[in-house]
This record gives C-alpha cells, sequence and structure tokens, in this order.
C-alpha cells in the first residue's frame, strides 16, 4: 500500500490521518480547504499503479458509481491517481460499522429491522441501475450513532477482482462467508448475488455469527455449495 503521512496533499486534500486499512485499500481522513470539508480517500494497493489498463477502467467505474444517489449510499465525491495508485475520495463519516456493531454485542428486533431495511433499500436502488455491489459484508456497512446505515465499496470488488484474475489463476473475488456458490465459481453474477450475501448478514445479525465457518476460505465456500446443492 501507498502510506501517506499527517500533513501530506494529495492535489486539494490535506492528510489529516489513517482511520482504516484492508485488504482492497488504506483510507485517510483528509480536508478540503478551499470547501472546509473534511472527506475520506480511499488508497487502493500499490500494485495497481502504472496498470493503464487498471487505471482505465477504474476510471469508468467511478464514473457509474458517483451517479448513484441515495441516502444510504456513502457518496463518491472525486477520484484520481497519487504517484501513480488510484483513489476514491468519498464523504466522511464519523461512524463505525455493522461488523463492530455485532461484535460489541446482541442487536435488538428493532435494529436488526432498521439496518436491514436500510440496506435493501440501498441495493434496491443499486440494482435498479444494474449496479452490483458484489462484497456485501458488516464491515462494508457504516452505521452511525443515531442508527443510520451508508453502504459503501461499490465498484472495487470487482475492480480488484478483474485485475487478479488477470495476475492469479483461481483467484476469488468476495468474501468467502457471505458470497454465493455462483459467484465462489467465477460464474458471471447479478443482483440476486448480493441478496444471497444480505441474507447472510441478516442471520449474523440476529445470531451473532455467520451461517458456515471453517478453518479455510475454501472449506467455508465448500458449505455454501454443500447447503446450496442438498438444502439441508
Amino acid at each position: 500500500m501507498t502510506t501517506l503521512t499527517p500533513g501530506q496533499e494529495i492535489g486539494p486534500y490535506r492528510i489529516i490521518e489513517q482511520v482504516g486499512k484492508g485488504g482492497m485499500a488504506t483510507v485517510y481522513k483528509a480536508h478540503h480547504a478551499a470547501m472546509d470539508r473534511f472527506v475520506a480517500i480511499k488508497i487502493l494497493p500499490f500494485q495497481f499503479a502504472q496498470d493503464k489498463e487498471f487505471n482505465d477502467r477504474f476510471r469508468r467505474e467511478v464514473r457509474v458509481i458517483a451517479k448513484l444517489e441515495h441516502p444510504r449510499i456513502l457518496p463518491v465525491y472525486d477520484s484520481g491517481d497519487f504517484q501513480g495508485t488510484p483513489y476514491l475520495v468519498m464523504r466522511y463519516l464519523d461512524a463505525g460499522t455493522l461488523k463492530e456493531r455485532i461484535e460489541a454485542g446482541k442487536l435488538t428486533l428493532d435494529e436488526i429491522d432498521r439496518i436491514f431495511t436500510q440496506l435493501a433499500d440501498a441495493l434496491a436502488y443499486a440494482h435498479s441501475h444494474d449496479i452490483v455491489h458484489r462484497d456485501i459484508k458488516p464491515s462494508n456497512v457504516m452505521l452511525t450513532r443515531q442508527g443510520d446505515v451508508f453502504l459503501t465499496d461499490f465498484g472495487i470488488a470487482k475492480l480488484v477482482g478483474e485485475h487478479t484474475q488477470f495476475t492469479a489463476s483461481g483467484a476469488i473475488t468476495g468474501t468467502p462467508a457471505y458470497m454465493s456458490p455462483e459467484q465462489a465459481e467465477g460464474r458471471p453474477i447479478d443482483a440476486r448475488a448480493d441478496i444471497y450475501a444480505l441474507g447472510i448478514v441478516l442471520y449474523e445479525m440476529v445470531t451473532g455469527r455467520v451461517p458456515y465457518e471453517a478453518e479455510t476460505p475454501l472449506a467455508v465456500i465448500l458449505k455454501h455449495f454443500s447447503r446450496f446443492k442438498t438444502g439441508s
């Protein structure tokens, strides 16, 4: 990953601090002086630097994502590249994630109903615009103190997955615990894959755990297949 330090500038954005890091990106809080606005900057992995084909796809995908205007989808403000590495600029939220909320303890039925309804509304809107998220999971759901939900990372899994397919044979895009069988097989997917993952998230909100657990990602995927084929 490209590492940024407080005070460093990326175009009009001044880095304040790193606020998150995952396999697909590192997230920084930054400030846009002209707009007097805090934003979140998501820097994609360094291996994408200088990859013209990926960067072209990235720009096309961002234009599509930026058109999503829904109160439960975290908006994208801007994009660019820093030293050849792509980045996204999004609304900054002083909020936790649904993953953190689940880990903190049992959710009430009212919480579950509110969160699930908001997520379903966001996905229905995206699907009506022929956009599939591909990586629905609690860590991609921002949750404010007021209980408002914001879905993040539209298109990131698709972009990273397409790049990985060119560089690693047999690579799988997505998160195994929430992945539909067709997505695990690498077959073309549609809105139904997101709905499958949303069902897993609902199960996790109710029980505090995912339905299929195992020691390796492959073993988790096989459990999804077994359930899908036997219906047991």
